[in-house]
């Protein structure tokens, strides 16, 4: 019962944050949204097994993710807000204000992953699935990851959209959501 009260409280407050977005099925927050609530279910449905056997490598390796995506969702948000200085050029109602960046940026972790925001979702959801393997876990990361990368593709129209040319160089420099690989 609280978990179900959890979800519906998270639910809620994702509803809000993205009730811009999912008016918009275009806009890469409407399949943020998607991600948000597979990764809430997931996080609720494996959060028993988070301290079970704490040193076993799949722990280690979840922890090692989990930590991970913290450290690259601060790093992206810091960057955005101080080299892509979010103004008022952006119209795009969607967007969160630190989305609205009027520079791109192309250092830090974005000079290697155009989405690091989305590459600590990404691992946030991997490091809450290997808390506990299971089917209906796999098909919450399965939903998450298949809804993230919409989120990447869409975000990416609409940086080709605003910063053009600069966006679509940008793009063969550098990677989706792993440095040197994807």
């Amino acid at each position: 019962m609280t978990e179900l009260l959890i979800f519906c409280a998270g639910t809620a407050f994702f509803a809000w944050v993205s009730r811009r977005a999912l008016l918009n099925p275009r806009s890469h927050g409407f399949y943020r949204f998607i991600a948000w609530e597979c990764m809430l279910a997931l996080v609720l449905r494996n959060f028993p097994m988070w301290t079970v056997d704490p040193f076993s490598p799949r722990q280690i390796v979840s922890w090692l993710l989990l930590a991970s995506s913290i450290g690259l969702a601060v790093h992206a948000v810091q960057l955005l807000k101080k080299i892509g200085r979010p103004g008022s050029e952006r119209q795009d109602a969607e967007l969160f204000a630190f989305e609205k960046t009027s520079q791109l940026v192309t250092s830090g972790l974005f000079r290697y992953i155009r989405h690091p925001m989305y590459a600590a979702l990404l691992y946030l959801a991997w490091g809450a699935w290997l808390k506990d393997i299971a089917v209906a876990s796999t098909a919450l990361v399965s939903v998450a990851s298949v809804a993230l990368f919409i989120t990447a593709l869409r975000d990416e129209a609409e940086c080709l959209q605003h910063f053009g040319s600069a966006y679509a160089e940008y793009m063969k420099s550098s990677k989706r959501f792993v440095p040197f690989i994807v």
